[in-house]
């Protein structure tokens, strides 16, 4: 049922599914192509029978350093581009909360943008203590509205989040496992082992006890983000009409910092 996924490496080892993005020549950014398959690759999870648990990795050395700047300027010039993505960044996140799969993420890396947002929505999350988290949305004239704004604040509460979202900085994994933001931070050498045992012990349990425990938990999780998603995508999809972010884009390309004027 897998076999259509092209920019997602997919893996089985007995009840245990792993999905990895997998563009590491890109440090995982995610380019359409990878954008819609993430927003169908929770529910073939959900309806697999094969599968008990996931494992949600990057390829190479990083989990996933958000989103693919070439397709920025591909939505800021056409914003219907954008517009369709919206809808899919929609299927993502409930893709990933209706999903009764336990999802583990193994974050071997940098988890930016989008890719922070992916990491904080699974059920546990297992870093690399040398990672770094952010959602930079801000820093590229971007509203933070692809579920950053729906999950940071449920983990770490509402002043934290805002200091994070509302300035883009990043924050170490070791820093994010003591306030709550991910579960643990370990040396890369464990990560595997860790996440593996995890995973494994899960699969080696209750599984519908399990799977009912996540739905009941995600309840408070789906009300929130049928209350804010929609709003959120739609002051991304304004935003991604600004000059400011623009302005982001054309200094990514010349390699300088952005200069802003809140137009």
């Amino acid at each position: 049922m897998y076999e259509n996924y092209k920019d997602l490496l997919i893996t089985r080892t007995g009840k245990i599914l792993t999905v990895a993005l997998n563009a590491p020549e890109r440090l995982n950014a995610i380019n359409a192509s990878m954008h819609e398959e993430l927003s169908r690759i929770f529910y073939d999870i959900d309806a697999d029978r094969d599968t008990e648990v996931v494992i949600l990795t990057g390829s190479g050395r990083a989990f996933c350093a958000g989103g693919d700047i070439k397709d920025m300027q591909a939505w800021y010039e056409e914003p219907a581009l954008f517009d369709a993505m919206a809808r899919e960044a929609r299927k993502i996140i409930f893709g990933m909360l209706e999903c009764d799969k336990p999802v583990l993420c193994k974050m071997n890396g940098a988890a930016y943008g989008l890719g922070a947002t992916l990491a904080l929505f699974c059920d546990l999350i297992f870093a690399d203590e040398r990672a770094k988290i952010a959602d930079p949305h801000v820093s590229v004239g971007l509203a933070a509205g692809d579920g950053g704004v729906i999950i940071w604040p449920q983990l770490i509460g509402f002043a934290r989040a805002k200091e994070f979202l509302m300035t883009g900085d990043p924050i170490t994994a070791v820093r994010a496992a003591e306030i709550g933001l991910i579960n643990r931070a370990m040396p890369v050498a464990e990560l595997e082992a860790c996440v593996q045992e995890f995973a494994q012990r899960l699969a080696n349990g209750a599984s519908q006890s399990i799977r009912y425990t996540k739905r009941s938990i995600n309840i408070a999780l789906k009300q929130l983000a049928h209350s804010i998603m929609d709003a959120s995508m739609a002051y991304e999809s304004l935003s991604n009409r600004s000059l400011d972010h623009a302005e982001a884009i054309a200094a990514y390309v010349e390699k300088r910092r952005p200069l802003f004027n809140g137009t």
